[in-house]
């Protein structure tokens, strides 16, 4: 895409031409040179608007803009000829987005589309009209030849970290801004502030807050514990407003729209509701609702912007490290074991032998740690409609690599849980069946995936040597315990009664207890 100071140019360019239209169009009062320049100008604020705001998609493209210039010019150079200045712009704005290629064509479309509503309008052309319109059109060939330079200059230097120094100005502004922000930007808090709003306002035994994922809604604060029935009833209401785009009431429930990224839903306190009876008591004051929430609505969004931007730049770069690992240290490492190959294929004596099948065996298990490390880099929820599912492919790709069966059992509703909360579950339980693979010396692992948005249990247990000293370069246990505080979840490490280890993380919904059921998982998915 071209560059701002690019469009700026042609901008400059086209109230230029304006201001050689206006004038004298101005000066004489003439109505017909007037109604040219009124269609012009607001052919380019068109322009102008649709590249600022990027819909570029929206925009005109040359070819099309040469035209609607010509026709204008076509009709209101008997009036003015100075209208005919216009002209010069299609060709720099072809030469400007596209090349010199396209200016070409504009050329060529600008001139025969002149010359033929000329023709149609005005019966014929004068010559000095055709000197007039030849020569703007040359005019306009000329500038877009000396522009051309700068314009391929600005697309071909364009600095590839230009992006990175973007984002640091950016992120600094935020930090900036940060001491500012009284309830920081943490999704689940602030949630749980516009359900107190709520709370206040309306008598209500039960609050819930969604917001859209996809095609269905994630919760993200209950006022209070809910039972399972509660549950239902307020997913229902939330689906059936948001469905809807207006607020719902039904019996002693409600739900309505907190913005347009928030849907929150709620119970009464055992009373009907009646919506849009004037003077009753029972009346759902949506309008009062709605001004009240405006300013945690804003913060709510906020939180929720950097959110999404959080885990954008984390899931970048973990592609990137991936293709890097991948294309450069795993390749580099599998030739040195071709190289360790084709010596050991011509031992000088059988302690060579032996050391060099020592060094291909140690080989070997780099090469595995690597891969398996590019896996993990490169398995994401995103790739996978559950964070179950994310869980199993993992398991599978762990159980395949190392020949230790892993199974799991998933127990997941339809609702998802926060995109942010799913991924770091998601990199808990990597973790801990990687650390079960490769250090508990187990011979099987279960894992085990219960999901109740907003509640959720994952719990990695193994057969192995159980929990060790850890080692001064190990970290995993520290960024388990680092990633389930960011998110509200409980770690805990234990060993197990008999042998092994189990690592547990559960998410409770706030300001109350689990609402995930104790019970047997019945739905397993094998490796």
């Amino acid at each position: 895409m071209p560059s701002s100071n690019t469009f700026a140019v042609v901008a400059a360019a086209r109230l230029f031409a304006l201001l050689a239209i206006g004038a004298p169009a101005l000066w004489y009062q003439d109505s017909q040179a007037l109604f040219a320049l009124l269609a012009l100008g607001a052919l380019w604020l068109y322009q102008v608007v649709t590249i600022t705001r990027r819909d570029l998609e929206l925009t005109l493209t040359p070819t099309v803009e040469a035209v609607a210039v010509g026709i204008i010019c076509a009709l209101g150079m008997e009036a003015t000829p100075a209208v005919l200045a216009a002209l010069v712009v299609p060709p720099l704005y072809a030469t400007a987005v596209v090349g010199l290629r396209t200016m070409a064509r504009t050329v060529t479309f600008q001139l025969v589309t002149t010359i033929c509503f000329g023709l149609m309008w005005w019966q014929e052309l004068t010559e000095q009209q055709g000197v007039s319109i030849f020569t703007w059109s040359m005019a306009g060939v000329g500038l877009s030849l000396v522009a051309s330079v700068t314009f391929a200059s600005d697309r071909t230097s364009r600095d590839p970290l230009g992006p990175y120094r973007d984002a640091q100005h950016l992120i600094k502004q935020l930090i900036e801004l940060s001491g500012d922000l009284s309830s920081g930007l943490d999704v689940a808090a602030l949630g749980g502030e516009m359900l107190a709003v709520v709370g206040d306002r309306v008598p209500s035994r039960a609050l819930a807050l969604y917001v859209p994922r996809g095609d269905a809604l994630a919760p993200i604060a209950t006022s209070t514990e809910l039972e399972p029935a509660d549950v239902d009833a307020c997913e229902k209401l939330a689906t059936d407003a948001w469905a809807r785009g207006e607020p719902v009431t039904a019996g002693e429930g409600f739900a309505f729209a907190a913005g347009d990224t928030a849907i929150i839903a709620g119970l009464g306190t055992g009373h009907r509701i009646n919506h849009g009876t004037p003077g009753s008591t029972d009346d759902m004051p949506f309008d009062e609702l709605a001004m009240a929430l405006s300013p945690s609505v804003v913060k709510f969004d906020t939180a929720l912007l950097f959110s999404h931007f959080r885990d954008v730049a984390t899931a970048d770069e973990r592609q990137r490290l991936a293709r890097e690992m991948h294309d450069g240290v795993a390749q580099d490492i599998a030739s040195l074991g071709y190289l360790v190959d084709a010596l050991a294929a011509r031992p000088a004596d059988e302690a060579q032998e032996k050391q060099f099948a020592m060094l291909r065996e140690r080989v070997t298990k780099v090469v595995a740690e690597v891969r398996r490390s590019v896996m993990n880099l490169r398995t994401s929820i995103g790739e996978n409609e559950s964070l179950g599912a994310a869980i199993s492919a993992v398991a599978r790709h762990l159980s395949e690599a190392s020949g230790i069966p892993i199974r799991v059992r998933l127990d997941e509703q339809p609702a998802r849980l926060r995109p942010e909360v799913e991924a770091e579950l998601f990199r808990i339980a990597q973790e801990a069946m990687n650390n079960a693979v490769k250090h508990a010396r187990a011979t099987a692992i279960d894992v085990r995936c219960q999901v109740y948005a907003p509640d959720a249990r994952i719990t990695i247990a193994d057969d192995g040597v159980g929990l060790q000293g850890g080692r001064a370069d190990s970290h995993g246990l520290k960024i388990m315990r680092e990633r389930a505080k960011l998110i509200g979840a409980q770690l805990t490490v234990r060993d197990n009664a008999s042998r092994g280890l189990t690592v547990s993380v559960v998410l409770r919904a706030p300001g109350g207890q689990s609402t995930t059921p104790e019970r047997t998982l019945s739905k397993e998915a094998r490796p």
